[in-house]
């Protein structure tokens, strides 16, 4: 087979295809078919070479990761595993030019959901409940990435006509689809249910307002703003209904930043009683003196003199005029300037 130069209108056009299909899989919230996904676990075992283990189901990560503490599992064999799948999986590099192959797999690539967080929150919760001192970082082969992994394969495969090795293809393809979270253990398997509910923004950033963006059947729960993960306190809150005050006792900088831009600057100006600098027309230069980030906050505010909404945009802490914080926003025009252009 000759070197693939360059996708034609008909791959191309295949592109997005697979990749919802593979999306679909990932972000699936249908529960798992326990039969189905210990069949996937006990081929996948045996493909290399271990004892078939004893598998065991759960609701949640934070369940599985309770198990494992609580059997004190040690030796996982993820690399194990993704050292059978992968290499030699398919002839793409030595069939696709480089420069083609980093380009479709950015295009093949079905989710930039950071499940790790999610991970991280599960092991730090349980570190604190249970006193447990040994280093968990990622310990879950995640279906997620699987199933991203399913996606440029089988494109690989039946677009692109590469040739393949069918066990590792089946037993790659066989997890991603039927096996949510899993926990490869020497002897012992912990499979985590998928999660009941998925909430993302249009960015598909994990995001879910007053309620949580990720929630699992046993009520284990992720509440995330555009990606950051909140604490239950801020999280099951609308963030309409945020006060500016939680900002005087937050330590967090990402969660200052998170609270500030949920909360509005509107409301944190009139909440935490800003201080009027100086005016320019219906623009008012003004700064919060409460201790709530890193640097004082200066904000110009701006009020629409036709229907009074009120709106307030932060400016560097160094402006000493509205009428310096109006050039600032935009873009170095002095307002008179700015009104005659426009």
């Amino acid at each position: 087979m000759s070197l693939i130069e360059k996708l034609t209108p008909e791959q191309e056009a295949l592109i997005p295809v697979y990749r919802e299909k593979w999306r679909a899989i990932a972000l699936s919230t249908e529960r798992i078919d326990h039969k189905k996904a210990a069949k996937a676990v006990r081929v996948a075992y045996a493909a290399i070479s271990k004892k078939e283990p004893e598998i065991i189901f759960c609701d949640s990560s934070y369940a599985g990761l309770q198990i494992l503490i609580q059997k004190q599992l040690e030796l996982d064999i993820n690399k194990d595993l993704l050292n059978f799948i992968f290499p030699r999986l398919t002839n793409k590099n030595n069939e696709v030019l480089y420069q083609l192959n980093t380009e479709l797999l950015n295009k093949l690539a079905i989710l930039r959901v950071n499940f790790i967080t999610q991970d991280y929150v599960s092991i730090e919760e349980l570190k604190i409940k249970t006193q447990f001192k040994k280093n968990l970082h990622s310990p879950w082969l995640k279906s997620q990435w699987l199933a991203s992994s399913c996606c440029w394969v089988e494109f690989y495969v039946s677009v692109l006509n590469c040739s393949y090795n069918q066990i590792r293809w089946q037993v790659l393809q066989s997890l991603a689809k039927y096996c949510g979270w899993i926990l490869f253990y020497e002897n012992v398997c912990i499979i985590c249910d998928r999660p009941l509910h998925l909430r993302f923004d249009n960015e598909n950033r994990l995001h879910a307002e007053g309620e949580p963006a990720i929630e699992f059947t046993d009520g284990y729960s992720l509440y995330s703003y555009h990606d950051v993960t909140l604490p239950e306190k801020y999280g099951k809150i609308h963030p309409q209904q945020w006060q500016a005050e939680w900002l005087l006792s937050e330590e967090n900088a990402e969660l200052r930043r998170v609270l500030i831009q949920g909360t509005g600057y509107a409301r944190i100006c009139q909440e935490l009683q800003a201080i009027e600098l100086d005016t320019w027309q219906e623009y008012t230069l003004l700064k919060i003196d409460a201790d709530v980030d890193e640097e004082p906050i200066y904000l110009l505010k701006m009020t629409c003199p036709s229907t009074g909404f009120i709106h307030a945009l932060r400016v560097p802490p160094n402006m000493n005029s509205a009428r310096e914080a109006i050039s600032w926003i935009n873009w170095g025009v002095d307002p008179e300037t700015f009104g005659v252009q426009t």
